[in-house]
């Protein structure tokens, strides 16, 4: 089982609503348990080794989650990964960012590029405003829906 067919089962079990879900294979064993809503499930997997070492306990790699201060950031709009990928802040290795902190943005204007299945997509503002806050850093994977810029649309 690879780490994209672990971040689909992960998705699935919260959309379903259970609790906790246990998976055991042969080489392997998952399990994902879920608490309140709009928390992030907490994914334990654990591969058998040889019997001369003890199985390792880790989390399931998934991308970093910002922790956004209610209060302080509640009059910014958020812009959202569209789809999974690997973010990447710039068009090509040689050239300059897309957006910075303090980039003035109008809607239209591509923010950064995610690449899914060896394809590149520009995600485009769907606002216009002052980018406040970057959530992801570049080349890092990300989620759908998973918040990647802070924006100020006064």
């Amino acid at each position: 089982m690879d780490i994209r067919e672990i971040q689909n089962l992960i998705k699935f079990v919260s959309k379903s609503g259970a609790t906790e879900v246990k998976l055991e294979m042969d080489d392997f064993k998952i399990t994902i348990k879920t608490t309140t809503e709009g928390v992030e499930p907490t994914t334990t997997y654990v591969q058998q080794m040889p019997a001369s070492q003890a199985p390792v306990a880790q989390p399931a790699a998934a991308a970093p989650v910002a922790v956004v201060e209610a209060n302080e950031d509640a009059k910014y709009i958020t812009i959202k990964s569209p789809i999974i990928g690997t973010l990447y802040r710039k068009p090509s290795p040689d050239k300059p960012v897309f957006v910075e902190v303090g980039s003035t943005i109008s809607k239209g204007d591509v923010v950064c590029v995610i690449e899914a299945m060896k394809l590149f997509n520009e995600i485009e503002s769907e606002i216009s405003g002052k980018i406040v806050k970057i959530l992801v850093d570049d080349s890092s994977p990300v989620e759908f829906d998973q918040p990647l810029f802070l924006v100020d649309p006064s």
